[in-house]
């Protein structure tokens, strides 16, 4: 090997070392922040970043499955909050004269309230020593704890989110401890270890999918235990045993589980090193007792079982938000033939006594044959002329189609028959003083007051010539013209006496 290849060797052998050197420095900086990383700055998302599969068997008896659909959406509107909880009073490692303790909480980055229609909203899940928590909706108002044990007691506070699944974010979690009236060992967990808190499952569920959640603290990264395998505890596991039916936990988050049996079920969470044995410090082992009824009519079963829309109950993570209604539409209601019975009767009105004239045909309506007086005298003398009053016969103009304008508003009317004048005898006083046909009245049917009733048509009795009037003449008096009657001229052979004129038809007078 020449000299000048061995070193370009050694630079590159160099070079490699040198590389080496730094990533080995950077890995053992990275376990040393690792290791002095704890548990409270994780946020595990279970179903939201990588998708678990949608039903997974965890034991012989249950299931982890996918977060309800409408949970998954209601989740994306809390994404942007990062909530810091601070526990106001009591202070830490304080010592109280009295046995009643007022605790206050103040928490930014997060709104706390409880819708009034569904009874959810974000809120604070409050733990004294390891009783099963106490959900906060009000910071306004001090959360008042009665009757404490004389000795040390330590509270744990975290926020959540409305069906009860806790913040992992770094600040969300609080914890002091404080004494009534004098320190002892009891409810103090050691500071140095990590604590693990039960949050869910708690008290009654009526639906399934049951969440399973928990808080860790001083927990290490899983990272940690590939650098350090000597730490006991960087290697953390977290058991549930559930009605005696027990599986291994290996991620911090929350898990949707089915299998729970109707009634009462039991649950226990524990903090395992890496050995698998039960971590040693307060609260790190946990029993609760939960009671399922399936069908439960409360909100939050109602939104596991998809009845509730997201959009219906998104008020419930936003305070501001306002539901919008469902338009839906109408559903057509059938329509019911009427039958006999739902048909009102017609109430019959008084009909007048002439309610409709019979209709002539057109054909007989025709002016009435006047047969000329027969001659009495024989000795024709001039006579003056005479004019007489009612000489002027209207004619009566009738239209080709019988049933024009005002068909439908007018009852066709009988005119009468006039009889043809009897011959008038030889003796004059007799044929002079031949009475005249009086005007006769006309009978105006009466308007209908109501809807038109077909009535079947009844034999009337026969109209007295005396009500026929001349309104009808007059009232159509612009559509018709008279035309006179032709002058009578004197008969031949008449005597001298004066002439008799033709009898003629008796025109109404206008009243």
């Amino acid at each position: 090997m020449n000299s000048w290849q061995k070193a370009v060797l050694d630079k590159l052998l160099s070079r490699r070392f040198t590389i080496f050197k730094w990533l080995i420095t950077f890995v053992l900086v990275l376990s040393l922040t690792s290791c002095g990383e704890k548990a409270g700055s994780q946020e595990v998302s279970v179903g939201y970043g990588e998708k678990p599969p949608q039903t997974s068997k965890i034991s012989q008896q249950f299931s982890e499955v996918s977060p309800p659909a409408v949970i998954q959406d209601l989740r994306q509107t809390l994404e942007v909050y990062r909530p810091q909880v601070t526990i106001v009073t009591p202070q830490p490692d304080e010592v109280l004269p009295e046995n009643t303790v007022s605790v206050k909480f103040q928490v930014k980055d997060l709104p706390i309230f409880k819708d009034p229609q569904w009874d959810l909203g974000p809120h604070l899940h409050v733990i004294l020593d390891n009783q099963p928590y106490i959900a906060v909706y009000d910071l306004n108002q001090p959360l008042v704890l009665p009757d404490l044990s004389p000795g040390t007691h330590t509270l744990r506070v975290f926020a959540s989110r409305p069906w009860h699944e806790s913040f992992k974010n770094e600040g969300a979690y609080a914890q002091t401890t404080f004494h009534i009236f004098t320190k002892t060992e009891d409810n103090n967990p050691d500071a140095a270890l990590p604590v693990l808190t039960y949050s869910r499952p708690k008290g009654d569920y009526g639906a399934e999918p049951i969440l399973l959640d928990f808080y860790l603290t001083n927990a290490p990264l899983h990272l940690a235990s590939e650098l350090d395998p000597n730490n006991p505890i960087n290697d953390w596991r977290i058991r549930c045993t559930i009605n005696g039916e027990s599986f291994i936990l290996d991620r911090w988050q929350a898990v949707y589980l089915k299998g729970f049996q109707p009634g009462e079920n039991w649950v226990k969470l524990e903090f395992l090193d890496n050995q698998g044995n039960p971590l040693k410090n307060a609260f790190n082992t946990t029993a609760r007792l939960i009671n399922y009824q399936p069908k439960g009519k409360d909100t939050l079963s109602r939104i596991v079982r998809g009845e509730l829309k997201a959009d219906e109950v998104r008020s419930i993570v936003n305070p501001n938000y306002t539901a919008k209604k469902s338009i839906t539409e109408p559903t057509p209601t059938p329509t019911k033939t009427p039958t006999v019975e739902t048909i009102p009767k017609p109430i019959p009105l008084p009909l007048p006594e002439t309610t409709e004239i019979p209709e002539i045909p057109p054909t007989e309506l025709k002016q009435p044959e006047i047969k000329p007086t027969p001659s009495i005298s024989p000795t024709p003398e001039p006579q003056p002329e005479v004019t007489p009053q009612a000489t002027e016969e209207p004619e009566t103009v009738v239209p080709e189609v019988e049933k024009p304008r005002f068909g439908k508003f007018f009852q066709r009317r009988t005119r009468p028959t006039i009889e043809p004048t009897p011959s008038v005898s030889p003796t004059l006083p007799e044929i002079i003083e031949s009475p005249t046909l009086e005007p006769q009245p006309e009978v105006t049917p009466a308007p209908p007051t109501t809807a038109p009733v077909e009535i079947s048509p009844e034999p009337q009795p026969e109209i007295p010539k005396k009500e026929v009037t001349e309104s009808a003449t007059s009232r159509f008096s612009k559509y018709f013209q008279r035309r006179p009657s032709p002058t009578s001229t004197p008969a031949p052979n008449v005597s001298p006496t004066p002439e008799i004129p033709e009898n003629p038809i008796a025109e109404p007078q206008e009243e």
